[in-house]
Order: C-alpha cells, then sequence, then structure tokens
C-alpha cells in the first residue's frame, strides 16, 4: 500500500509542556482522514507540526512516503487551508487563486488557466473578478480550497475551514467538500471539534485526547466500537450513558467495570420488562426529546420521539438491547 502521511512517534512541546505524546498514524493515498477532538487535544498542533510550521520534538513525518521531517513547509508539497480563509484584500479572485503559481514562476496564462479549471471544480467560476470583500462565507471558503487545489501538492491541510460558517451553509459545504475530494482523489487531513462534521466527512476518524490518538477508524467503528470511554462519551448527543458494572445493568464478575449505552438505544414503556425509572424532564429537539431517568441514584438519558415522551415524574421501565451495551474497564478501555 502506497500511504499518503505516516506519523512515526511524533512529538511536540509549547512552552515547555508536551502537546503531541507519541502520535502513530499512517494514512493510504487518496484518504480523508479526520482529526476530531476537543479544544487543547492537539489537533491544530498536529497539524502545524505535518506541515512544518511547528517543529518536530521528536518522530519522524512522511509524505507520500518522504521523510519530510526536517524540511521547511515550502519543501513539503502541502497546501493548507484556513479557518480564517487567509485571502489577499487587494486581489480578486482569480489573483488569489493563481498567487502561489504565479510565485513559483509559472507563466501568467498558464497560471489563469489552472485557477479557471480549479475554481470551476468549487463552484466559484463566476466571481473571478471580486475582490474577498465582495464575498459571501461560503464563496471565500470556496476560494481558499480553490487556492489549495491548483497547486496540485502531495497533502491538502484543512484546519476547521467550516467553523466561520453559519449553520445551514455549513452542512451545505460540508457535501461539497466531500463530494469535491471524491472527484480529484486527493490525500486530505481535515481538523474539526465537530463530530457530525467528523462522522460525515471522513474515510476514518483520529479521535485525540490530550495529544494522544484515542482511537482511529471509520465512522462506523468509531460510533459502534468505541475504544475508550472517552470516545464513547465525546461522540454522540447526548452523550452515552455509563453506569457502574454492579449497578442496573450488571456485568457478572468485573468488578469496577462500567456499562455504556447510547440513549438512542434506551426503550421506555410504561410496563413490562426492565429497570424502573422516574422521569426528572425531557429536552425537546426538534422532533426528538432528551429524556433524562433516574434509576435508583443512577441518571439516565433516552432518546425518544418528542411526541411519544413521558411526562416529568412519571414511573417508566427502561430497558436496552444486550448488543447495544458497551462493556469498559476500570481504565476506561474497551471489553466488548
Amino acid at each position: 500500500m502506497t500511504y499518503g502521511l505516516e506519523l512515526d512517534d511524533v512529538r511536540a512541546a509549547h512552552g515547555g509542556a508536551e502537546t503531541l505524546r507519541g502520535i502513530e498514524l499512517a494514512m493510504p493515498e487518496g484518504e480523508l482522514l479526520v482529526l476530531l477532538g476537543p479544544s487543547g487535544a492537539g489537533k491544530s498542533t498536529l497539524l502545524r507540526v505535518i506541515a512544518g510550521l511547528h517543529p518536530a520534538a521528536g518522530g519522524v513525518v512522511r509524505i507520500a512516503g518522504r521523510d519530510v521531517t526536517a524540511l521547511s513547509p515550502g519543501q513539503r508539497d502541502v497546501s493548507m487551508v484556513f479557518q480564517s480563509f487567509a485571502l489577499f484584500p487587494h486581489l480578486n479572485v482569480i489573483e488569489n487563486i493563481a498567487f502561489g503559481l504565479r510565485v513559483r514562476g509559472i507563466g501568467r496564462v498558464r497560471a489563469r488557466e489552472r485557477a479557471e479549471q480549479a475554481a470551476a471544480m468549487v463552484g466559484c467560476e463566476r466571481v473571478l473578478t471580486r475582490r474577498p470583500d465582495q464575498l459571501s462565507g461560503g464563496e471565500r471558503q470556496r476560494v481558499a480550497l480553490a487556492r489549495a487545489l491548483v497547486r496540485e501538492p502531495a497533502l491538502f491541510l484543512l484546519d476547521e475551514p467550516l467553523s466561520n460558517l453559519d449553520a445551514e451553509l455549513r452542512v451545505r459545504t460540508r457535501v461539497e467538500l466531500r463530494a469535491l475530494h471524491d472527484r480529484v482523489g486527493a490525500t486530505m487531513v481535515h481538523v474539526t471539534h465537530d463530530q457530525t462534521e467528523a462522522l460525515a466527512l471522513g474515510d476514518r476518524i483520529a479521535v485525540l485526547r490530550d495529544g494522544r490518538i484515542e482511537q482511529v477508524g471509520t465512522p462506523d467503528q468509531i460510533w459502534r466500537q468505541p475504544a475508550t470511554t472517552f470516545v464513547a462519551g465525546f461522540v454522540g448527543s447526548p452523550a452515552m450513558n455509563f453506569l457502574p458494572g454492579d449497578g442496573p445493568w450488571r456485568v457478572p464478575g468485573r468488578p469496577g467495570h462500567r456499562i455504556g449505552v447510547r440513549p438512542e438505544a434506551v426503550r421506555l414503556a410504561p410496563s413490562g420488562t426492565g429497570l424502573t425509572a422516574i422521569v426528572t424532564g425531557a429536552e425537546v429537539i426538534g422532533e426528538d426529546a432528551w429524556v433524562r431517568l433516574r434509576i435508583g441514584s443512577h441518571p439516565l438519558v433516552a432518546r425518544v420521539q418528542a411526541s411519544a415522551r413521558p411526562e416529568t415524574g412519571a414511573e417508566v421501565v427502561a430497558s436496552a438491547p444486550d448488543h447495544d451495551l458497551h462493556v469498559f474497564d476500570v481504565d476506561g478501555k474497551r471489553v466488548s
């Protein structure tokens, strides 16, 4: 297999504190990998180390099979798209897209041809003569993507490129970005703290926490087989419920273990087989309701249809299929 990006025991530090702690990762060429995690997890630092904008304190970075650890950003054959777009305000769209080519000595006619092709790929060919302050947020994002695409680099690095867009435009641009990747087959690393964005975009997702990778897997693996309680609790809205192994849903012979169950898997009924629970409240989110329950001293959240939510104070029976129960050991690692 040919790898577009390989990271071997990559480390980084800032102000004397270690920010990346032995990152190991291998990306096949043409993959769209999402780096997902909360603020401070090390996502942007890792992206900057890959780009050469932040020095590695240890380890090896390879891009398209080439060791670039000691190379400058300009020697690494990468293109970056930033959260701020970073367009030149005094240049129009076509000039912004072609700028990198002109700096590299490509002639004006050829640079314009390639810039027009890149603009057509991302759907901004109708605004080529406008300047950035005459564009919408979505149009500026497309121009930034076209400027990255026109260079045809070995690796694209996208640092939260959708975070400044409003909710509706984020969804539309997310779909366009996924379609663009599928068309061009480029190797891309996309940073986000948004789990929905990660699940929708990524071929695979690498979940980071405190400078370490907790799990790498397909969106389905991350969702259905979280490797740790952190991954299980971070990915999902509402978050996964956790109950002690000696609590309502027991794990025989496994003291100290915890059981996780997603709110979507919790079933509520007025009576029947299951655990008696008291409804303590509910939040209606469109067609769904997040029902908050208490089973003895243990809190639980169920996600149900808003029209079927029980009243606050009601006594209900809560259950979950065995195949939807996740078991984690005392260290928070998945057992089954």
